[in-house]
């Protein structure tokens, strides 16, 4: 039996993680739906592979059974994760994701009491999406226990995404900016909430955003009013601006279609290089009637991260540290999990 199948693993950050699991050593299956693409990664790291379909899915469960966890990489996941989710819980098989989309951790959420009585650990978002700003979210409720609200927000200092999180985000572009509101999951026009952060080294421009954390944090902490900002330039939040106005053609498939052919024309994602000169940082703050207390987190570029911590996740689960039912990288692993992978401080 091999210790995990990394599904997408051709794509961008599919190949970061399968490169980082042969020089931890496990013993990996790659798998996808393109055959050509699969060879060529599976040529360099020498793990094996099969392509299968989502929809597949009796080849799929039959794929899983072979491994302990699955780190699920295609993307975007609100169209895949619920095809994986039902396959691994069939094949008793461990889930790992490294989704930001809080559709797919209110999904998973759902199929909590399913996966605590198979045994099985439903865990999304155990990348750079959301695995520092969970952390960040459990410190602040230790710190106010009865928090009624929780302010979350990153930036980089590189901006520059792979061509699978920019089809994520035009995915998205057309529903406005949800946030956590009283328990319930709400939508504010894009560009409309932004404020001046401190992110401890500088202070930056930052605007409201869709982002995990309004589901994941919410799971992790129960604070019943969660928002999350991402540091951007005025010209960026005028685009938005723009968007949310045009978001009836925003929403018209030729046109995501349009702009996704133009996300492919662009890098695969930024190079080893730009990775290693850049890094992110996070800043969060929490509230109970009045009182307030903030924390920040300095993390290697989110890329990187994602794959270091994605691994690590798959190395636990092997070593049987795992609990079964939905979980958050806070909840599976402690508040304290970030500071496993070097160049995360707390500051």
């Amino acid at each position: 039996m091999s210790d995990v199948l990394i599904y997408g693993a051709y794509g961008y950050t599919g190949e970061l993680i399968a490169r980082e699991a042969k020089r931890k050593g496990l013993k990996a299956i790659l798998s996808g739906r393109n055959l050509k693409k699969l060879e060529k990664i599976a040529h360099e790291t020498g793990y094996p592979f099969h392509a299968v379909d989502l929809n597949d899915r009796h080849r799929l469960v039959d794929l899983l059974s072979r491994v302990k966890v699955v780190i699920h990489c295609a993307g975007p996941f609100k169209y895949t994760a619920r095809q994986m989710i039902h396959s691994c819980l069939e094949a008793k098989t461990h889930y790992l994701d490294i989704t930001g989309e809080y559709q797919v951790f209110e999904m998973a959420h759902a199929y909590g009491d399913e996966a605590r009585r198979k045994k099985v650990m439903l865990l999304p978002g155990s990348g750079f999406d959301v695995v520092p700003s969970d952390c960040l979210a459990a410190h602040l409720k230790s710190f106010v226990p009865r928090a009624n609200n929780l302010e979350l927000a990153f930036t980089s200092t590189s901006g520059f995404s792979s061509r699978g999180t920019a089809k994520t985000a035009i995915e998205g572009s057309g529903e406005g900016q949800i946030v956590r509101k009283e328990h319930q999951l709400k939508s504010y026009p894009l560009g409309q909430r932004v404020k001046k952060i401190n992110y401890g080294p500088f202070e930056k421009i930052s605007m409201g955003i869709s982002w995990g954390d309004v589901a994941s944090a919410y799971f992790s902490t129960g604070i019943p009013n969660i928002e999350v900002y991402i540091g951007a330039t005025p010209k960026q939040v005028r685009l938005f601006k723009w968007m949310h106005r045009l978001r009836f053609l925003v929403r018209m498939k030729w046109v995501k279609n349009y702009l996704k052919k133009q996300a492919d024309k662009k890098p695969a994602g930024p190079s080893e290089v730009r990775r290693q000169k850049s890094q992110m940082y996070l800043w969060g703050k929490a509230e109970q009637d009045g009182q307030s207390k903030e924390l920040r987190l300095i993390t290697p570029n989110g890329y990187t991260l994602t794959y270091k911590t994605a691994v690590l996740f798959a190395e636990k689960i092997l070593q049987g540290e795992f609990t079964p039912g939905y979980q958050t990288p806070s909840t599976a692993f402690g508040k304290d999990v970030i500071l496993e992978i070097d160049g995360c401080s707390f500051i």
